[in-house]
Parts: C-alpha cells; structure tokens; sequence
C-alpha cells in the first residue's frame, strides 16, 4: 500500500508541474483560447484523415495501380519470348503495347542496366514499383521515376534483349494529392473563419462588460446595453442591476448627507450669532474659535463621508490645474515648483482630482518648507507626485497614516494639527477614479504621495 501511495502522489506531483507548465504556455485571453479549443481539435481530425488516407487509400491504390503496370511489362516479356520468330521487326509487338496496353515499349540489344539511381526518399511509386517488379517478374531491372516527373522508364534484363517501358505516371501512381490538399485546406480555412468570426460576436459582449465595469470603477457613465449569448446576458444584467443599487445608495447616502449638514451647519449659525451679541469678551472669543473649529471639522467629516460622488468625469488640463495649486500655495507663503511631461488632457473628476491633490499639497506645505509637484500622463496612466522636504514618514508606518483620524504627530511637525482625514479623503478620491497612492522617500527629503489613475 505505501509504494502505491507514493506512486499515486508522485503522479500526483508530475500531473501539477505538467498542468503549471502547459498553463505557462496557453493563451491567456479567453478570445485566443476559445479560438485554439475550436481549432486545434480541427487541426488533429484533418491529420487523421491525412494520415488514414495517406495510408490506407494512397498506398493502396497506388500498389494496385504499380501491380497492373508490373503484370502488362510481364505480359509483354512473356508476348516477346514466345511470339518474337513471327514478329522479327518488333512491330506487333510495339503497336500491342502502345495501343492495347497504353505503354511505349522498346527492345534494345543486349548490353549492361545504367547505373542505378539514388532512391527518393518520399516516393511511394518507386518503392511500389521496385516490390513489384522483383516479386513479379523477377529479372535484372532498372527504374527511373525522377527524371521525367509525369513518366516512368523501366528496363528489364531478358538476357537476349533488353526491354525499354516507358509509362505514364498516372498508370502507377495515385496521383489526385493536390485535389485532396486543395480541398483539405479550403475547407479548414472556410471553417477557421466561421469560427472565427463566430467567436469574434460571442467575445465582444464579454469586452463590453468588462469596459463597463472598469468605466464605472473609474466613476465615468458610459452606454451599455446586454447582447450576446445567454449566459453573458445575465451576467450584464446582474451587473447593471449591481450598478444601479450602488448608484440608489450612493444618492440616498449623499441625500442624508446634505440634510445631516443643512441641520449641523444651521445650529452651528445660531451659535455664531448668539456669540456675537454676546460682545467681544475673551470667553466669547474663544468660543468662538471652538465654534469655527467645530465647523471646520464637520466640513472635513462630511467630505470625507460624502467622497464627492456627485460630479461626473470630463476632459481636464491637467497642467492648468497643477498651476492653480502652485499659485495658491504660493500665496500662502510655500516655495513651489511645477514639472509635467505627456499628455496635457486626462479624464478625471475635476474638482475632486483637484481635491484630493490639495489635501496631499496641504499636507505637504504643513510638515515641509520646499514643494514640487512633478506629473506625467501617457496612453495608460497619469501620475502626479508631491514632493516635500520635510521630515517624512516611516516606512512601517506609511499605510497607517491613511486610516481616518489617525495622524503621526511624532513623525512629523507636532506643532501643526488637522482631523486626520486628508490622507484618507485623498486616497478615497484617487480610488474612486479607479487608481491609488503611494507614501514614499522625495527626492527632496521628505515625503513623496504619489497619484497614480488609469486614463
């Protein structure tokens, strides 16, 4: 039992590696796939049929056809040693070969064969011809079936004389190969392209849907309607119904969302006006202040919450807008420099794109006194860094810093303070064009936050 365990799990392991390897060589798009599960099968029945033809028609027709030929030179070896005394001149004898048995037949002096040729190493009629020949006649003999490629030439040793036959290749040889090729291939290209185009139909709904998905993980509408075979049909279907239930609590989300900030933001008035005709006393003053930060604060949660889920992607000018952000950070005192390459024109959410680069810009101008923003944009990607020299963040601790609420304040500048949700907005944002962002080591020093979302 223990040799046969192992041999089963020896199978086992070979059967895996066989399996990894043979999955390492496949085509990986379902397309390709489909394609070489239609054809290959195809591929091995027209070799069967080739071969079984090849074998069992060819061959044997092309024996019985070189037999007929071998059996009439036999004929005419025997017609010529009993009837030559009547036919001194050959005559007769030509004319029986030429008009009854439709071979050119000679009789030459008695001398040596010419040299023998080397054998193709393909030909079925030499080798046909050649068996039937010693096993027939059983003479000395010599056969040419290259040097004229539609006949053959035959010469037999009788001793007194030497017989000279020349025959038509076709009398020996199945000769209808082209006619099969001809139609083996045409038909396995006419079924090739049925297949093709037939799969082509039945694997672009599959690429629709997938182009649908990925539009919508990127927060873009695109138009899109179920086609296709049945089971891709419920797939769209299941899909659009998911997208629709996403889309309805999303609104009612941002719905209780606005209604929740409408209320928030009217007592939080009324506090700011009671403190106003309460006078400019320092109790008042600093209630006041806690009254700003408190409205701050609920502005950050409520557009943390809320993910700016509202606006639609367009067309934007990225350059234009990484200008805008230098401009305004420059207003407030922050050295900073501008660097883009590509493509200026990227779909994205414009205001929150713009959003989620601010929050990394702010977050950058709190801990940093030098600022770059360095952007790129090709056929795939656009990818904005932020860069500052500030004291940056550890390695283990970069993901953290994405968390809501959380903040390093032993990292970075203690003397400056926030809700904790810039990082976390950013991140929300660039996740919901369907990219990411990377913490990192600047070039600078400090810390680089890079954006990186599919265009």
């Amino acid at each position: 039992m223990n040799i046969v365990a192992r041999a089963l799990v020896e199978t086992r392991r070979l059967w895996r590696g066989f399996a990894r390897g043979l999955a390492a060589v496949m085509p990986k798009g379902l397309y390709a796939r489909a394609l070489l599960i239609v054809i290959l099968p195809m591929v091995v029945l027209q070799s069967a049929i080739a071969l079984v033809f090849m074998e069992r028609h060819w061959q044997t027709v092309t024996f019985r056809l070189s037999n007929a030929v071998t059996q009439d030179i036999a004929a005419l070896i025997d017609i010529y040693r009993d009837f030559h005394s009547l036919d001194p001149d050959n005559s007769k004898f030509e004319g029986i070969a030429r008009y009854r048995l439709n071979l050119d037949a000679e009789i030459l002096p008695p001398g040596p064969l010419p040299p023998t040729l080397p054998k193709p190493f393909f030909s079925l009629v030499d080798r046909a011809m050649s068996s039937e020949i010693e096993r027939q006649i059983r003479l000395p003999f010599w056969i040419d079936t290259v040097g004229r490629s539609d006949f053959i030439e035959v010469r037999v040793d009788m001793g007194e004389a030497i017989l000279r036959v020349v025959a038509r290749r076709s009398q020996a040889y199945a000769s209808n190969t082209h006619i099969f090729i001809i139609w083996m291939v045409g038909t396995s290209v006419v079924l090739i392209s049925v297949a093709i185009l037939f799969l082509r139909n039945q694997i672009k709904p599959i690429l629709a849907l997938a182009d649908a998905a990925e539009e919508f993980g990127k927060g873009r509408e695109v138009e899109f309607r179920p086609r296709g075979a049945r089971e891709v049909r419920r797939a769209t279907y299941a899909f659009l119904e998911m997208k629709r239930r996403i889309e309805r609590a999303m609104e009612q989300r941002t719905t209780m969302l606005n209604g929740v900030s409408h209320d928030l933001r009217t007592i939080l008035t009324r506090f700011k006006l009671s403190l106003a005709l309460l006078g400019d006393e320092a109790d008042v003053q600093e209630l006041s202040g806690d009254v700003d930060e408190m409205q701050r604060m609920l502005e950050a949660y409520l557009a943390f919450a809320r993910g700016d889920i509202g606006e639609a992607a367009s067309p934007t000018d990225i350059p234009a807008m990484l200008e805008t952000l230098r401009q305004e950070s420059e207003r407030l005192g922050h050295d900073t420099e501008v660097i883009y390459g590509g493509e200026p024109i990227a779909t994205v959410r414009p205001d929150a794109f713009k959003r989620c680069l601010a929050n990394l810009l702010n977050n950058a101008a709190r801990h940093g006194d030098r600022i770059r923003l360095e952007g790129s944009c090709d056929e795939k990607f656009l990818q904005i860094h932020v860069d500052d020299d500030g004291p940056g963040i550890p390695a283990e601790a970069r993901e953290k810093v994405f968390r809501p609420f959380v903040r390093l304040d032993e990292a970075r500048n203690q003397d400056e303070g926030g809700t904790g949700l810039g990082l976390s907005i950013a991140r929300d944002i660039a996740r919901s064009h369907g990219g990411e962002i990377f913490l990192g080591a600047s070039p600078l020093g400090g810390l680089r936050a890079s954006v990186r979302v599919p265009v």
